[in-house]
C-alpha cells in the first residue's frame, strides 16, 4: 500500500476546489500527511476593474508590482483556508505556496519541489467542442505530473425524468408473442 506524506492541493479558490480541499484534508488526517496548497496568482485577477486608468489592456504599460500581486493571492488563500481552521490545526504540517506563471507548469515544479506523492485537483466540465480545443489544467497536469493526480469531481445530478416520455409513449417492455 502506498504511504502518503506530502500531498499538493492546487486551487484557483473557487467552490469546486473546496471539494478537493475537503478530500485532501480528510486523506492528509487519516495518513498524517503534510499538505501543501498551491495558489497560482493572475495578475488580471488583481486589478481593480472601476479604476480611473485601463493601462493593465496595454502590454508593457504600467502593471502592478509582483509583490502586491503576491501579497493579494496570500490574503485571498488565507481566506479561502479560514473555513477550515479548524481540520487544518489538526494536521502534521500545511504550508502554502503562491506561484506566478503558466499555471500547469507552476503545480508541476511545486510537485517536483516538495516531492508530493499525490496531487488532489478539482477540475472543470467542460462539454462539447470546448474540451477538445482547450484542454484543462488538469489534463495538462496529468500529463506531466511527476506524481499521482487525484481527480475530485461533484456528482452529476440525477435525472428523474430520463426514460418517462419514451415509456408513456410506449410501454415498456413491449411484449414479444402476440396472444392468440
Amino acid at each position: 500500500m502506498m504511504r502518503l506524506k506530502n500531498i499538493l492541493l492546487p486551487t484557483d479558490l473557487s467552490q469546486r476546489s473546496k471539494r478537493s480541499l475537503r478530500y485532501a484534508l480528510s486523506l492528509a488526517t487519516e495518513y498524517s500527511a503534510t499538505v501543501t496548497v498551491v495558489h497560482v496568482a493572475n495578475e488580471l485577477n488583481s486589478w481593480e476593474l472601476y479604476c480611473d486608468e485601463f493601462s493593465f489592456m496595454i502590454p508593457g504599460e504600467r502593471a502592478w508590482p509582483v509583490d502586491r500581486v503576491v501579497a493579494e493571492a496570500r490574503l485571498e488563500l488565507s481566506n479561502f483556508l479560514e473555513p477550515y481552521s479548524d481540520t487544518i490545526k489538526r494536521l502534521p504540517g500545511i504550508s502554502k505556496r503562491i506561484g506566478l506563471g503558466p499555471i500547469a507548469d507552476e503545480i508541476v515544479s511545486a510537485a517536483e519541489d516538495l516531492q508530493a506523492d499525490l496531487i488532489v485537483m478539482s477540475p472543470r466540465r467542460l462539454r462539447g467542442l470546448k474540451r477538445i480545443i482547450t484542454p484543462s489544467i488538469t489534463d495538462q497536469v496529468m500529463r506531466i505530473s511527476p506524481c499521482p493526480v487525484l481527480s475530485v469531481i461533484d456528482p452529476l445530478p440525477s435525472h428523474p425524468w430520463r426514460g418517462k416520455l419514451i415509456t408513456r409513449l410506449r410501454p415498456w417492455p413491449r411484449p414479444r408473442f402476440a396472444s392468440v
